[in-house]
């Protein structure tokens, strides 16, 4: 991903001492609703056959999709060995299937072949900045066909009494508490709606969890970049 010198000097988050007690963390903090949100849509990707997972943490969403969907092969790129591992480890069934690569994925580029169908980012835009979604997805789009998909799951910040109450100070602890344990930098949601849309991705659907707090979306590369489309993506 293109980046400026002196970002890129910026050093990746380290996700590896979350790795071990990343499941129960979450299931303690959200509940179910986090997983509700990441396999909202997976009936609609059973056409797809070739998929690129970025930061997927410990893989748990990875192993459902090689479970659903026998056909597809799964490219995952994380920035820690130890997130990697235990995606390894939970996806060890469909092995056959699945690729994996640990790489910061804020300079990562990918390979000009295979051309995938598919992209997922279950709650890792949001370890991003604007600038750098937007350096992602125009590097990205060029390996996905034409109608191939990208599934985001994020959290968002409604406008309404609940967002401006709670989920508002809700996402300022999480972001304080993910620089503590890791270093992670940003510290506010980013607008990954326009870039995304910009690259030339439309919204096809969406469905908000937890009265808004979190949002599933399924994009779609369409022929033509579409900036001046406004998204209805809310965390905007």
């Amino acid at each position: 991903m293109n980046r400026s010198p002196a970002a890129a000097t910026d050093p990746a988050p380290n996700f590896d001492p979350l790795a071990r007690p990343y499941r129960w963390l979450e299931y303690l903090t959200f509940g179910p609703f986090l997983w509700r949100c990441r396999i909202h849509f997976l009936p609609h990707l059973a056409g797809c056959r070739s998929a690129l997972v970025l930061g997927d943490g410990d893989g748990r969403f990875t192993a459902r999709l090689l479970r659903d969907n026998p056909q597809i092969h799964i490219h995952a790129v994380d920035a820690s060995p130890r997130m990697i591992a235990l995606l390894q480890r939970n996806a060890k069934p469909d092995f056959a299937c699945l690729t994996t690569e640990v790489a910061d994925l804020r300079l990562w580029k990918p390979a000009e072949s295979p051309r995938y169908d598919l992209i997922v980012t279950h709650f890792f835009l949001d370890c991003l900045t604007t600038e750098e979604i937007t350096a992602l997805a125009r590097s990205l789009t060029p390996a996905v066909a034409p109608g191939g998909f990208w599934l985001v799951s994020e959290f968002t910040i409604p406008p309404t009494a609940f967002g401006r109450a709670v989920a508002m100070p809700l996402v300022a602890i999480l972001y304080r508490a993910f620089r503590l344990f890791t270093g992670l930098r940003p510290q506010s949601l980013p607008g990954y709606a326009c870039a995304l849309t910009a690259s030339g991705w439309t919204i096809q659907s969406q469905r908000p969890h937890l009265r808004g707090l979190l949002l599933s979306q399924l994009w779609q590369r369409t022929s033509q970049p579409a900036e001046s489309q406004t998204s209805r993506n809310p965390s905007t």
